[in-house]
């Protein structure tokens, strides 16, 4: 190749590398062992909070369902 033709190939592969700009990588950073277990814990407390919670109105809706029923039938 001589000098021209050269010239020319670098000056192609510039514009070509301008229409295709690098988006950087979204990974934030390394995480720790020890901070993914930390991350795991909260996760797993979350969701026993959310299970608990989720027992207790189901048993106060059974109680409330109960009472209403005792209410309705009258005693004898």
């Amino acid at each position: 190749m001589n000098r021209k033709q050269k010239m020319i190939k670098k000056t192609a592969k510039r514009a070509k590398a301008r229409l295709n700009k690098h988006t950087p990588p979204t990974i934030k950073k390394y995480v720790s062992k020890a901070e993914r277990a930390e991350q795991q814990a909260k996760l797993e407390a979350e969701a026993a909070a959310q299970a608990a919670e989720g027992a207790l109105e189901s048993t106060t809706e059974t109680v409330a369902d109960a009472t209403s029923e005792q209410e309705a039938t009258p005693a004898s």
